[in-house]
C-alpha cells in the first residue's frame, strides 16, 4: 500500500510525463488515497488532462480537482465566438441526431441541452466542444431517452461485465430501477472503477448509473 507522500510522488510524476499538461502551475495533496489538484490551468481541456492522468496512476481513489481555468491570452474569445464554434461543432459531429443538442454560453461556460436516445452520444456532445478555444468550462444537462424496456436493462449491463476484459464480473452487480444502474461490490482500482460505470452506460436505455463499487488495493508484500 503506498504512503500519501509515495502517491503524492506518483501523480505529480504523471503530470510532468503527460505531454498536453504544463504541470507547473498545478499544486497535488494526497490524503488516504484523495488526490485534490489546485492552482491553474491554461485551458479547460487542460483541467480534465490533468484529471485524468491523475487517475490513472495505482493508488488513486478519487480526484477533487479544484485547477482554475486562466486561459491563455492567444486562446481568449468572446461568448458569441465560442457560442458559434460549439454550434458548428454539434452540428457536423456524425454522431449526434440533428437538432438534438443547443449550447448556450455565459462567460465562458458552456451549458449543453438536449435529449439523445445514447449515452455516448450525450458524451459525444461533451466531447465536442469541451476542446474548443475560450471554453472555461461545461456543463452537460442532455437527457439520455430510454430506448429499450426496463426489465431488459440489468441482463444487458451484467452481459456487459462479463465481456470486459478488464473486469472481474464476479465482483461487480448491477442493481436497477427502471432504467436507472446501481453498481455494487469490489475492483482492484479507480480505473476499474470507471471501467464498471462505462460498461453500464454502454447498454442502450440506460439513464443514470450511481458507482457504489469499493476500492480495494492489494497489498503486493502479501503476494
Amino acid at each position: 500500500m503506498k504512503t500519501s507522500a509515495e502517491l503524492k510522488t506518483d501523480v505529480m510524476d504523471e503530470l510532468m510525463f503527460e505531454p498536453s499538461i504544463h504541470e507547473a502551475g498545478i499544486g497535488v495533496a494526497v490524503e488516504d488515497g484523495v488526490v485534490t489538484l489546485s492552482g491553474h490551468a491554461r485551458s479547460y481541456a487542460e483541467k480534465l488532462a490533468a484529471e485524468e492522468a491523475a487517475k490513472r496512476v495505482d493508488g488513486v481513489q478519487a480526484v477533487a480537482n479544484e485547477l482554475k481555468v486562466e486561459l491563455w491570452p492567444g486562446f481568449q474569445r468572446d461568448d458569441t465566438d465560442v457560442a458559434h464554434a460549439a454550434a458548428h461543432a454539434l452540428r457536423w459531429n456524425t454522431w449526434l441526431p440533428a437538432n438534438s443538442v443547443t449550447a448556450s454560453v455565459s462567460d465562458g461556460w458552456v451549458t449543453l441541452e438536449g435529449s439523445v436516445p445514447w449515452q455516448y452520444q450525450r458524451q459525444e456532445a461533451l466531447l465536442a466542444v469541451q476542446r474548443l478555444q475560450g471554453v472555461k468550462g461545461v456543463t452537460n444537462r442532455i437527457e439520455v431517452e430510454p430506448a429499450v424496456k426496463a426489465t431488459e436493462v440489468e441482463r444487458k449491463i451484467q452481459s456487459a461485465f462479463q465481456r470486459a476484459a478488464s473486469l472481474d464480473a464476479r465482483q461487480v452487480h448491477v442493481e436497477t430501477s427502471g432504467s436507472r444502474a446501481i453498481l455494487h461490490g469490489k475492483v482492484r482500482s479507480f480505473a476499474e472503477s470507471q471501467d464498471a460505470e462505462r460498461a453500464a452506460w454502454s447498454v442502450p436505455g440506460v439513464t443514470s448509473v450511481r458507482n457504489e463499487t469499493e476500492i480495494v488495493v492489494q497489498d503486493l508484500s502479501e503476494l
